[in-house]
């Protein structure tokens, strides 16, 4: 009996279920239904295995990952020296407190500020952590500089900081906060790439200004270089901290290690998860100057952040990602996929609207509202990407892909998107 339907299943039933029985699909999101909290619409999909670019359902049937679980496998799934290093580390100490010091996360903090510029590291579990991180400290350096009343933070239209109330407060799209409310106060809002606005809302009372270098959740909407060294230089001239968000956008995937270093701007702080530990569950806030010394302790912690089998995973990320020069493959690869994406765009001017982004963080634009259909058609053809709402799809794929692979998912998308616009 498999452990699916047998809730007594001893440990050595979970570790083979997958491989003697299967996952009856059905059956699974049955008990979703039933058991799990109904926050997700999930594809009728049950994924069971995955090795590099490539995912396994439940039915054995093969797809090529371009989403690679939200830009999180960045160097591919189930990597063989990501695996070890979790394999040895969790045979060796999965987890101790923070109360004490723990090698690994040091080398990791040592090696994350050597690669972004900064000089401090707080860890945590996930990039609404990380951004909650960020948002506390601002508050703690604005109110040590200019008082109690020194607690603002601007951040854009189209912005996704993550779920977590302070994070979401930061989020400026309203169909996250409005089941929610009130959000957190303090929070201001001004479009993306749109200096006037953020000059003027720039007051006394503003400690810092959060913005992802590239809008992931809303669609892939890029900063431009020259509008994210114009907020650095407004920045400094009001006595301001730059927080840069780079959960989606950094750890290589548009080329450079963070998305900033692109455009050759340097935050004063840093958040990053997503692909810090291929899949692992970890954060990361980083910080530099005396951003970098304003929390003390006591001040914020987390029981599970910085344990060892996190920081193994994420030292092995780092390993892979410099040792097979994946960001530079992001680079000729991302390239490469958007002038196939335009050539869709050329094609089919009637269904395709815009292609934009950098690296291996693309967004098509759709002229009619067929993105979710697109997405179960792909899916169809053996291709997993995802719809950002009706008219934009989001291509994240694990750093190490092709252009053959390329080649193929432009091909099977020119099927998908004729298959969604002729149905009914």
């Amino acid at each position: 009996m498999s452990v699916l339907s047998h809730t007594g299943a001893t440990g050595t039933d979970v570790e083979n279920a997958g491989l003697r029985d299967p996952a009856d699909p059905e059956r699974i999101a049955a008990l979703d239904r039933q058991f799990v909290m109904g926050t997700y619409a999930r594809y009728p999909v049950v994924f069971v295995r995955g090795e590099g670019k490539k995912l396994w359902d439940s039915q054995g049937r093969e797809y090529l990952d371009f989403l690679s679980g939200i830009a999180v496998v960045g160097v591919g799934h189930c990597h063989p020296h990501v695996a070890d290093a979790i394999a040895r580390q969790a045979r060796t100490l999965v987890h101790v407190s923070n109360l004490f010091h723990n090698p690994l996360q040091a080398v990791l903090a040592e090696r994350l500020c050597r690669l972004t510029g900064m000089e401090k590291v707080f860890f945590c579990n996930s990039g609404a952590e990380a951004n909650e991180c960020a948002i506390k400290l601002a508050r703690k350096w604005g109110r040590s500089r200019r008082g109690a009343s020194c607690h603002e933070i601007i951040t854009f239209t189209g912005s996704f900081h993550g779920r977590t109330f302070g994070a979401v407060s930061a989020t400026a799209q309203p169909k996250y906060q409005a089941a929610f409310a009130p959000m957190v106060p303090g929070f201001h809002y001004v479009p993306l790439n749109d200096l006037r606005a953020l000059d003027e809302r720039i007051t006394e009372n503003t400690c810092a200004v959060l913005i992802e270098p590239i809008q992931g959740e809303s669609g892939i909407h890029p900063a431009t270089p020259e509008f994210l060294s114009a907020v650095r230089a407004l920045c400094d001239e009001a006595e301001v901290l730059l927080i840069c968000d780079e959960v989606q956008c950094g750890m290589g995937r548009t080329g450079a290690f963070l998305a900033s270093q692109a455009c050759g701007v340097v935050p004063d702080v840093v958040t990053l998860a997503k692909g810090i530990a291929d899949g692992f569950p970890m954060g990361a806030c980083l910080a530099r100057g005396n951003a970098a010394d304003t929390l003390a302790p006591g001040d914020h912690g987390s029981t599970f952040a910085g344990q060892p089998l996190a920081c193994a995973a994420a030292l092995a990320t780092l390993d892979v990602l410099e040792r097979e020069e994946l960001m530079q493959n992001a680079v000729t690869v991302g390239t490469y996929f958007r002038e196939r994406l335009h050539d869709v765009q050329r094609e089919m001017p009637d269904r395709v609207r815009e292609v934009r982004g950098l690296g291996l963080m693309v967004g098509m634009e759709l002229a009619v509202p067929i993105a979710r259909t697109v997405v179960l058609q792909l899916l169809e053809r053996g291709v997993v990407v995802n719809a950002v709402g009706d008219t934009v799809l989001r291509f994240l794929p694990p750093l190490i892909v092709s252009r053959d692979d390329c080649d193929t998912v432009v091909d099977r998308l020119r099927d998908a998107l004729r298959a969604s616009v002729s149905e009914p």
